[in-house]
Parts: structure tokens; sequence; C-alpha cells
């Protein structure tokens, strides 16, 4: 646990609440002081939810502290399962009641003598978690629940459906465009003729988990959610999984044929390569762009990719293999999963970040000074401050990455979608350029120079800079400032610029 004003990846309660509140007809009890209890707000002006979010605070005060809290927990827990009636009430604290030490798991007990509901205590250590690693925690508790409940009342469906089937487990609220990508998902399956056979936790309800053992394999389209489950599901049940994000047409084209692999390994032979061939060439328009002059413009061209760990192996990758852009260095927020991360992209970067200090992050991307960031909403916070443009790529984001138009990042749209994000992510030479010449925002004047520099320019070399293109107008400004602090040089003539060129160039 760490007090900071800024964090990557929330605290554990929130990845609780997201896979509550993801399910159908499932409430959450939130055993929280007031100040906790923002989960509520952020999912309704994210998700634009019409609905009210199935969330309730049971707030912990000093009269509360006075007497203890398990009458009030209790009674919330009660009241929720006769005004709400849901199938399942999870118990969570935040890091701030948790330092109560209170039984909670005996309240939750004890309101269950009195429910409808089953009710569960998330089980997930809130010091030594985070909002990632408790949404996955919480999603194979309840799944392990279910399942062994259904076991027990030998209800459990266990019975392979008739034609290739998958359930696709990790989809969740409050996820980097996971609902687009779901539609994406959805069509791939299709076009594959798998059914899909549940979509967990997005909307399922806890009474049809007893279904999951029917489909013929499991997919997990993203590393910080769902991994648990399937690894369950597999050693439980031996249902194999495929865990590639289709993210990229290189990632797509390895996603479906682990897909044939596995309906091959079960009995089912398919061959997919001529749907591959079909959709990279004429779906996907991305690998036409790849080999386009606008897509070659940008070939060498530096960025840095930073985010979670399924956006930013996979936007790296498609940066480095599918549009020759150079990864100055990657890097993830997600410590406790780094060595998978590594192996990931230890072919696409020598330089791999793995930090979860913000400063830290906005000194390298200053000191590396890329063409353009590829990151989260601090990512793009820091490349205004530095004047270089920045996609978003990842959470934690802003209410402008939860659009209402169309975006998935998965599948072969998605393909188009990244490609536009790229391309458009770049400040392009022609733009850069008009607006210098019809007086847009890089107009160069002697007072701004001389207020951002440390050294001074002379009148005939402030007007050979202006004479400059814009779009290069700021590196060559910075390499001569360089220069001439290297030679102690303290007002800068035209021939410096000239001598700091040729240094430039040996």
């Amino acid at each position: 646990m760490k007090l900071a004003y800024w964090m990557y990846a929330g605290p554990a309660h929130i990845g609780t609440l997201r896979i509550a509140s993801s399910f159908n007809n499932v409430h959450a009890i939130m055993h929280a002081p007031l100040g906790d209890d923002y989960f509520n707000v952020m999912r309704s002006m994210l998700e634009r939810e019409r609905d009210f979010t199935p969330v309730t605070a049971s707030i912990v005060d000093r009269h509360v502290l006075s007497r203890g809290s398990q009458e009030k927990v209790v009674h919330s827990i009660i009241k929720k399962d006769k005004e709400e009636k849901p199938n399942l009430v999870v118990l969570t604290p935040t890091c701030t009641s948790s330092i109560l030490q209170e039984d909670l798991q005996n309240f939750a007990y004890r309101a269950s003598l009195e429910t409808e509901a089953d009710v569960l205590l998330a089980d997930v250590n809130h010091y030594r978690v985070n909002e990632l690693q408790a949404s996955d925690r919480t999603l194979d508790q309840i799944v392990r629940f279910y399942l062994d409940k259904s076991k027990k009342k030998n209800i459990l469906n266990d019975t392979k459906t008739l034609n290739p089937s998958v359930n696709i487990i990790g989809v969740v609220g409050l996820g980097f465009h996971n609902y687009h990508d779901l539609s994406e998902l959805k069509r791939i399956f299709a076009d594959l003729n798998i059914n899909i056979n549940l979509v967990i936790p997005e909307n399922a309800s806890v009474h049809s988990l007893n279904n999951l053992p029917r489909a013929w394999f499991n997919c997990v389209p993203y590393r910080e959610v769902g991994i648990l489950t399937a690894e369950y599901l597999k050693k439980e049940f031996d249902m194999p999984f495929v865990n590639i994000t289709p993210m990229g047409l290189t990632q797509i084209t390895s996603f479906i044929r682990e897909v044939q692999n596995i309906l091959s390994n079960l009995g089912k032979h398919v061959d997919y390569e001529a749907y591959i061939d079909t959709q990279t060439r004429f779906i996907s328009q991305s690998a036409w762009f790849s080999r386009s002059i606008d897509c070659q413009n940008l070939t060498g061209k530096k960025a840095v990719v930073f985010g979670d760990l399924t956006h930013s192996t996979a936007i790296a990758r498609i940066l480095h293999s599918e549009m020759g852009i150079r990864v100055a260095w990657v890097g993830t927020y997600c410590k406790y999963d780094v060595e998978w991360f590594k192996r990931q992209v230890s072919d696409i970067s020598e330089q791999i970040v793995i930090s979860e200090n913000h400063a830290v992050i906005a000194e390298l991307i200053k000191k590396t000074d890329p063409a353009v960031i590829f990151g989260t909403q601090m990512e793009r916070h820091i490349g205004k401050k530095l004047n270089i443009p920045c996609g978003v790529i990842s959470s934690p984001v802003h209410i402008q990455n939860f659009p209402l138009s169309y975006r998935p990042f998965l599948g072969y749209e998605g393909t188009n979608q990244i490609a536009d994000l790229v391309y458009n992510s770049f400040t392009l030479g022609m733009e850069d350029h008009l607006l210098d010449l019809f007086g847009g925002h890089d107009i160069v004047n002697a007072d701004e120079i001389n207020q951002q520099s440390s050294v001074t320019w002379s009148p005939q070399a402030l007007l050979e800079l202006t004479k400059i293109p814009g779009f290069v107008r700021k590196k060559v400004k910075k390499n001569t400032e360089a220069f001439a602090n290297q030679q102690t040089i303290s007002v800068i003539t035209v021939e410096t610029m000239y001598s700091a060129k040729e240094k430039l160039q040996s």
C-alpha cells in the first residue's frame, strides 16, 4: 500500500468492485470510510451507465468505531438482499478499513444466515495487491465458489457442446475499450464457426457459471484479468485456453492458429489459413497501409511505449514489426508480472522499463525525446508539457477513452483503428510547415527563444533559425544550444549553428 496523488493501478477494492459490478445481478458492499466510496461516481461517468452502479458503501464513521462494525455491515447486506434481490453479495473492505483488522469473514457468514443471496468476502490482501491483481483473484474466487457449489448440488454441467464453443474470460467494466473488443472477438469466433458459450464476468449470471465446463476451450484476451480462472479450469476440467491477445496482424494470425491447434488436438480438424489471408489482405487496411508512402515516412521514427501488460506489449510489437517504427524503450507499471513482460518484449527493444512512478517515466521521456509517446493518460499529460504528441493506448484513462463510437483494439477492425491512432499521433512534417507558413502555433520570435534558452541568440542566428521548417526547428535549436554549452559559447551566431551541424554529422 502506498500513499500517492497518482497511481497507475488503483487500490485492490477497485478491482473487486469492477468484477462484482460487471456480473449481472450481483451487489457489492464496500466497508469503507467516506472518501473511499468514489467508485460509483467513477463508473457511472466513464461507462455512461443508465442504471445505478450496484455498489453500496457501509460507511465507517466515529459511531461505528465506538461500537464495532458488525451490526452495520450485516444490516447493510441484509437490507440490500431484500431491496435488490441479488444472486450474490460481495463484501470488500478498502485499504483504510482493513486497518481495523475486523473479522469480516464472520460478518459475511452472519449475514448469509438471513439472506436469500449468497454472501462472499473478497479474498484479497489489500496491502499487497493492486486493482488489476484483485480483479483477477476476485473473478477466480467467484468462479471457484459457484463451480464447487454446483459439484456439491450435483448440477455441474460438464457435457461438451455439440459444436466447438468457447468461453471468453476477462471482459470487465472500466476496461480499456473492452466492450468494443468483445464485439470483435465474437465476430472472429463467428467467422470461425465457433459458438460463444459464456462471456465472464461481463453481464453474466453467477447461476450460469456451472455451464463453464461445457465449452471446448477458453479465451483470455487480456493478461491482467482471467489467467487465474483459465488456469483453474485447465487444472480442474482439462480445458485448454488461448491467451494470445489478437491485437495487430501478426498476433491475430498467431491467435487464430493457436485456436486451430487446440481444435485439432480435440479432434476437430480445421484449416483457417484461407480466412487469415482474406482478412489480412481485404478486410484489414493496416497491411496495405504499412506498405504505403504515408507509413514509410514513419520508418525509423523514435517512439516510446508505456502502459499495462497487454497493450504495451501488443502496441510495441505493432510499431516494431508491422510499421518499422523504432521503439526506443517499452515499459509497464505492472511490476508483479515482470518476467512475462520481459519475455514478450525482449526482441522489440533493448531498454525495458518497469516502474510505478510517473515522475521516473516523465524524466525518462524527457531524456529520450521521442517523436511520439504511446501510453496512458499520465503520459499524455507528460507529452503536453514536453510538446511531444501522445496516443493513449492503455489504462488509466479519461472519459475521452470511453468513446461512444466503435473503437476496438482487437481483431481486424482493431488493426485499422490502431493504424489511424499511430499515424495521427505523430506530428507530421507538412502539418507543422503549413502552420508555420500561415501563422500557426509554431512561429518563433526572439523573446521566446531567449527566455527559454540558457544562451543568447544573435539577430542573424535568429533569422537563420526562422528559415528552418517548423517540424525540425525545435531539434536544431536544441542541438545548437547543447553544442554552445559544451563549447562555453555565450552568444550563438550563424557560424555556431553551422559548427554544431558539422559536429552532429561527424
